[in-house]
């Protein structure tokens, strides 16, 4: 539940998945809840942001953050668990995913223009979909 008041604006997001809760000027804060989507199994595809940095927050839960370089094309993955309270700052056109697990919730800091059309997609290989699994360990 959203609260209004003068001098200060409280937000949330209790959904599945991702949520712009506060635009101002130039950047944007969301959250990303767990989504069956962004589970390790079915994730295909990265993206990178083209005009943004983009940092992730782990709020509870487990959040594995995976990366491939800055390339044309997503190169080799490596993995990373988020810890909690720590900032996570993927640098504008790495590629990237994650992956949450069930009751898991991160903040989201990036740029407000941050869309499809500055943010493109590469399809995963069926090698590198291999590799992002087996790289996959939430307990580490």
């Amino acid at each position: 539940m959203d609260q209004e008041r003068m001098d200060i604006e409280i937000k949330q997001y209790n959904e599945p998945g991702y949520a712009p809760v506060i635009d101002f000027e130039t950047w944007r804060v969301a959250i990303l809840n767990d989504i069956d989507e962004l589970e390790v199994h079915n994730l295909k595809t990265m993206q990178k942001h083209q005009e943004t940095d983009e940092v992730f927050v782990l709020l509870r839960g487990n959040c594995t953050l995976f990366t491939a370089g800055n390339g044309e094309e997503a190169g080799t993955i490596q993995s990373t668990n988020l810890e909690p309270c720590k900032c996570y700052n993927v640098k504008a056109g790495v590629w990237h995913t994650h992956t949450l697990m069930e009751n898991s919730s991160v903040l989201i800091v990036e740029n407000r223009n941050t869309c499809d059309e500055n943010s493109p997609v590469v399809q995963l290989t069926d090698e590198q979909i291999r590799q992002l699994q087996s790289s996959y360990h939430p307990d580490n």
